[in-house]
């Protein structure tokens, strides 16, 4: 390949999930509901935790910096999908593309971490009850979160460092609806042996680690719930689990689908369309979870919205 065609483009173009000019009002439609959704769901379960008191505990703290996030992981992707779809454009900026790449791995990874902080503050919450206060205070919990966020910049920064030292040749078109970091190494022209290392590194550490946390969490609650003699103190225990557990699944459910996806059948495409479900679907559903599994979040939004419909009382 002649030197002259690696040089430091400009721009990149996003192939989508289709090139069907028939598809496009569909999946403007649906990707706009979707986000709104997304942003509406996750904006109500903040203010009601920020508006009931008896909702200014660790839980819940850490659930409205997850909402927080979540809002943010979507609007880095779907807006400028929304605005390709619209104008029938592909293109996206050299210092755009780089932009996304930055800001999806520091709130996904944000994600990571805030589910692990979540699962070892409900490890605390039944396993050591009594201590449960003193371990959980809101100065440990700010540093878990801040340390998150510190944790996750430097590693998402050395990241963008290392893609900067690449040159991709030009009209490079990359199979995906927002640029994604593999898929970036994937297109790329020169060398790209220390990205790939880094990458796996960062994933065992910032992926493998947490979720090993997390299923060390369970399995501590799960010891401590055989050894209750009461059913009702079993079943209380384990409800305030349950909304945290099903969205645990469910974005680890989800990143495995696309690896597994992308991992068997080869197809940018399929990998693209199996990505909507952690990039899009996943933060869509986690406010309904906490919602309709936790009555203290239904109880906190009943009454945020009587208030808003009603006025205060």
């Amino acid at each position: 390949m002649e030197a002259g065609n690696q040089t430091k483009i400009s721009e990149f173009l996003l192939l989508g999930l289709s090139e069907d000019p028939e598809l496009q009002p569909l999946f403007f439609g649906v990707f706009l509901s979707m986000y709104l959704v997304t942003a509406l769901g996750n904006l109500l379960i903040i203010l009601a935790v920020s508006a009931d008191p008896y909702l200014h505990s660790p839980m819940y703290f850490f659930l409205s910096n997850l909402s927080f996030v979540d809002i943010c992981f979507i609007t880095t992707t779907i807006p400028k999908m929304l605005v390709n779809i619209q104008t029938q454009s592909k293109d996206i900026s050299y210092i755009g593309c780089l932009a996304q790449v930055y800001f999806f791995m520091i709130f996904g990874g944000l994600d990571n971490f805030l589910l692990t902080v979540m699962a070892y503050d409900r490890f605390v919450a039944i396993c050591h009850p009594l201590h449960y206060t003193v371990i959980m205070n809101p100065k440990f919990c700010g540093l878990l979160v801040l340390m998150s966020w510190v944790i996750i910049f430097w590693v998402s920064l050395i990241h963008i460092l290392l893609m900067m030292r690449l040159n991709f040749c030009t009209a490079t078109e990359i199979p995906h609806f927002f640029c994604e970091l593999a898929q970036m190494i994937k297109v790329a022209c020169s060398d790209t042996l220390i990205n790939n290392i880094f990458l796996y590194l960062a994933t065992a550490l910032l992926g493998v680690f947490p979720l090993i946390g997390i299923l060390f969490s369970y399995s501590q609650i799960i010891s401590s719930l055989m050894r209750m003699s009461s059913a009702g103190d079993k079943y209380k225990a384990f409800s305030t689990c349950g909304s945290h557990l099903s969205v645990v699944s469910l974005f680890y459910g989800t990143g495995l689908g696309v690896y597994l996806t992308s991992a068997v059948t080869h197809s940018s495409q399929r990998s693209s369309i199996a990505s909507v479900m952690y990039t899009v679907v996943t933060p869509m559903l986690n406010p309904f979870i906490y919602s309709l599994r936790n009555k203290d979040v239904k109880g906190a939004l009943k009454s945020l919205l009587s208030r808003a419909v009603f006025g205060p009382r």
